[in-house]
């Protein structure tokens, strides 16, 4: 009798073995579950930053520099470092799941690369035959660097590559080099020429640009408006906020910088107005970005919105253009 139960009773032990085992396992998984399920909400909300702070501001850099340089090279830190680059985030992170904050941030590195390119063309050449400021140009092409490259990117090869990080380090590092020559700092001297015809030129590119962000928007609008399930709406709504915000801080900073031209012209007060408009372009922050039919009585059209405060920031910018003409 007592060998025939035997088998029983290893067999009983076994059955709990396995019963506990399946009980750890599904526990195990069930916090797993319970921690992939809390990881990209709460990560996404604690790296999601739309940072439009129009108060932002860099301290009077030395004699000679330029506030506007330094005012570039203090927002790629910022986006960079400060608030940390998401539009290259591996699936891995939370940050991957984000949308508008990798347009935001996009954009306004766009917006800085647009500038670089005008300053090494227009302000930093005593004439257009003069030759390119080498730390200009290499920050223009840096910045134009594709925003959503990782350590490593297969389209290119499987050996790690240059980040977007990197790249933009990289460009922030040689504007305050640029900025440093330009105060004396370092060889050879820079050229910074605040002249009427340099700004001039400067601002014809940027509202040509806005002339494409306006283009953008208005294509939105035309083809998507009235549809519910838009979902680009936000990413052209974030890219575009981006880029105004940006230009919005660099042109204040080179209000500074042409001080005296501006004065001359009498077009210091139509500097500021069109600075403003940048500003409240830049400053609009729906909860969420709606495409409704611009004569829709009940569903907001965020995007149209945008378009017409951008339209406004470039009538006046065209009216500067006109006065430093003359």
């Amino acid at each position: 009798m007592a060998d025939d139960a035997r088998p029983e009773v290893l067999s009983d032990e076994a059955g709990g073995v396995g019963r506990t085992v399946r009980r750890v396992a599904l526990g195990l998984a069930i916090i797993v579950a319970v921690i992939l399920a809390l990881y990209y909400p709460i990560g996404m909300a604690i790296v999601h930053v739309i940072d439009d702070d129009p108060g932002f501001d860099v301290p009077a850099p030395p004699a000679g520099a330029s506030r506007a340089v330094a005012m570039a090279a203090a927002l790629v830190k910022r986006e960079i470092d400060t608030h940390r680059w998401t539009a290259n985030d591996p699936f891995f992170l939370p940050g991957a799941a984000l949308d508008n904050m990798p347009n935001y941030q996009m954009g306004i590195i766009g917006a800085l690369a647009r500038f670089a390119v005008e300053l090494g063309d227009q302000v930093a050449r005593t004439r257009g035959s003069s030759r390119i400021d080498p730390d200009l140009d290499r920050a223009a092409g840096l910045l134009r660097y594709p925003g959503n490259v990782w350590i490593f990117d297969p389209r290119i090869s499987f050996a790690p590559t240059a980040s977007s990080e990197a790249q933009y380090r990289a460009a922030r590092k040689a504007l305050i080099d640029y900025n440093e020559r330009l105060a004396g700092k370092k060889q050879p001297a820079a050229t910074f020429e605040r002249r009427a015809d340099n700004l001039l030129a400067t601002l014809d590119r940027i509202a040509a640009d806005l002339g494409s962000m306006s283009a953008a928007l208005d294509r939105q609008v035309a083809e998507r408006s009235g549809n519910l399930l838009d979902f680009a709406a936000d990413d052209t709504f974030y890219a575009t906020k981006g880029r105004l915000y940006a230009y919005g801080l660099i042109l204040r900073a080179l209000g500074i910088d042409f001080e005296r031209v501006l004065a001359d012209r009498g077009a210091k007060q139509l500097w500021e107005q069109m600075v403003a408009s940048f500003r409240e372009a830049a400053g609009l922050q729906p909860w969420v970005v709606m495409n409704g039919a611009p004569d829709s009585n009940l569903l907001p059209s965020h995007v149209a919105a945008q378009g017409f405060y951008l339209l406004r920031a470039r009538t006046q910018l065209r009216e500067l253009t006109d006065v430093l003409r003359k």
